[in-house]
């Protein structure tokens, strides 16, 4: 089994998921595309991943590369390929299904809960999870929603957290992938962004989340989107 990354930025990399992709046997490569790295044929790889970054399909006059990742994205769908993004990553996903990024009720930075919808608690890839747990957030904005899309998260600051696009497509704005370096990283490379607000945390609590506990989540729901047929 092969999983292709999409990267949008150096210090926002997949985190735990390379350990766990590691751990299962899965070959991994890799496009950097806000480095002008072109993007593979759907043949390379049996799971697309699309990581985060600071870009938003908000503006694709300015980061061009975001609409040949919305192609890749509607190809790889017909193809019956796994498609998981992040953030950014599930924006661009929500783009492939005729869904528009739009502005979040609240910028988020930092650790908070979510809370699985009555669908959410009912969908294979959310076994097993508790009803509300603990996710790190980094945004401005949210995914769009396709026709036939649920919502299967939310937190009380974006109404969008966890969305299902297709049985094997599913968008997560909120990030439970990150490990505490990856997030040292987002920190020195975005402090500016910590800016006081009703959902912004300081440095000082990022740093000190409890990242072990969402990385496991983060495994949870891979090894069950590992068991989706």
């Amino acid at each position: 089994m092969k999983i292709h990354f999409v990267i949008h930025a150096d210090f926002e990399m997949p985190g735990i998921i390379l350990y766990w992709a590691r751990e299962n046997g899965f070959e991994m490569t890799y496009t950097k595309t806000f480095k002008g790295e072109k993007l593979p044929q759907t043949e390379a790889f049996d799971w697309l991943i699309l990581m985060g970054g600071p870009q938003s399909p908000l503006e694709l006059d300015l980061y061009p590369y975001l609409a040949d990742e919305i192609k890749l994205v509607e190809r790889a769908v017909a193809a019956d390929k796994v498609v998981l993004g992040f953030c950014l990553g599930a924006q661009v996903i929500g783009e492939a299904h005729g869904g528009k990024t739009e502005r979040s009720p609240n910028k988020e930075v930092g650790i908070y809960p979510i809370t699985l919808t009555e669908k959410g608690k009912k969908d294979p890839l959310l076994n097993g999870l508790e009803p509300t747990f603990q996710v790190m957030h980094w945004h401005n904005d949210m995914p769009g929603l396709g026709t036939d899309s649920a919502i299967l998260a939310y937190s009380e600051g974006c109404p969008r957290q966890i969305v299902k696009y297709a049985p094997k497509i599913y968008g997560f704005q909120c990030h439970p992938e990150p490990t505490q370096n990856d997030i040292a990283g987002m920190v020195e490379h975005c402090e500016s962004d910590l800016h006081p607000g009703r959902y912004v945390q300081t440095k000082e609590q990022l740093l000190g989340g409890d990242f072990p506990a969402i990385n496991r989540t983060m495994v949870k729901i891979l090894n069950n989107l590992k068991d989706l047929r």
